[in-house]
């Protein structure tokens, strides 16, 4: 395309932005639709505007009587049953009984220490059963039906061999370590 054409197209393209920009301006006279100023608005006529309390509390009265769904779920509530349908149910299907609880492991030794022995390293613990002292190693059997499985610093871990069922002692302190013995004065 030559130079002189360019021009041409140039010019052409102006004018034509002149026409529709004109165009445009001249038919803008205002906004559109319902006036500020006219006539016909009629205001609404409120004398004392107050909060109607009475249509309130009709309001609060009114009791929801439908099915109380959770809207979010997909799964639908169960039916109401009547009692005679319930009685009917538990006749139907009869309950099995839930055994009691086990009893926790009753231990009849106080621990009351523990050592560690000078030639293997092996821990051992001291229990008092009445007036006997046992001394019992980790691993070992006592009083025919409980097993010592650790030693710790201030408790021991007990397991009763007949249920496999474990109990913790803690450390007790005999009453009579902290007095001297009046024998031998």
């Amino acid at each position: 395309m030559s130079r002189r054409t360019q021009l041409y197209v140039l010019g052409g393209l102006l004018v034509l932005l002149l026409v529709v920009f004109w165009s445009e301006r001249a038919g803008d006279s205002g906004p559109e639709g319902v006036l500020a100023s006219d006539a016909k608005f009629l205001p609404l006529s409120v004398e004392e505007p107050q909060l109607r309390l009475d249509l309130l509390e009709k309001l609060h009265k009114l009791e929801y009587s439908g099915t109380h769904r959770n809207i979010f779920s997909e799964v639908a509530p169960p039916p109401v049953l009547t009692p005679a349908e319930i009685k009917e149910k538990e006749r139907q299907y009869p309950t099995v009984p839930v055994p009691p609880p086990l009893p926790p492991v009753d231990v009849p030794a106080q621990f009351f220490g523990y050592a560690a022995m000078q030639n293997s390293g092996k821990r051992v613990a001291f229990f008092l059963n009445g007036e006997d002292v046992l001394v019992v190693e980790e691993g070992s059997v006592f009083l025919s039906r409980f097993r010592l499985d650790k030693i710790g610093n201030d408790t021991v871990d007990v397991e009763e061999t007949s249920s496999s069922r474990h109990v913790s002692l803690p450390m007790v302190k005999l009453p009579n370590a902290d007095q001297p013995n009046p024998g031998n004065q």
